[in-house]
């Protein structure tokens, strides 16, 4: 599936010196893939404690320190504070975050997007549509299994 994620973001050119983010991170998987595709940073946001010491391990091993950023947050908290704005949000929250919480990261997202950006999130297959804040469309979905990956585009 990240194969196929990445394959359909490179073909797309959204990496090539992207600002990307990274929510629900884990141990930064998708960000740190991001920027050995070719992105220029990444932030990566994640909440727990003990996925975001190995986030920042992570970052030190590969030596990306100056390009990546670990913030050890929950995702809307750091919505509502940044004053940034990326090319690329990826969203992998755990399956069982309730729908309300996934939304509510979601209408967070338009402000802190640039124009033409993607956002992808990943959810379970089996998951209802997200409400797509105003700002964002979806133009494709593809299920890999369990797993449904949504992209988004921002529309102004």
């Amino acid at each position: 599936m990240r194969e196929a994620l990445f394959s359909r973001l490179d073909h797309s050119d959204v990496l090539r010196g992207a600002r990307v983010l990274d929510l629900f991170a884990g141990s930064g998987a998708l960000g740190l893939e991001a920027l050995s595709r070719g992105a220029a940073s990444a932030v990566l946001v994640e909440a727990s404690a003990g996925a975001a010491r190995i986030l920042q391990q992570n970052i030190r091993d590969l030596g990306l320190g100056s390009r990546a950023t670990a913030v050890k947050e929950k995702a809307s908290p750091y919505l509502a504070r940044t004053v940034e704005t990326f090319d690329l949000v990826v969203i992998d929250p755990p399956y069982d975050l309730p729908a309300a919480d996934v939304d509510a990261v979601l209408a967070a997202l338009p402000p802190r997007l640039a124009d033409d950006a993607v956002v992808v999130l990943e959810g379970s297959a089996r998951a209802a549509q997200p409400a797509w804040p105003a700002g964002l469309e979806r133009y494709a979905s593809k299920d890999y299994g369990e797993t449904r990956l949504h992209y988004v585009q921002t529309v102004r």
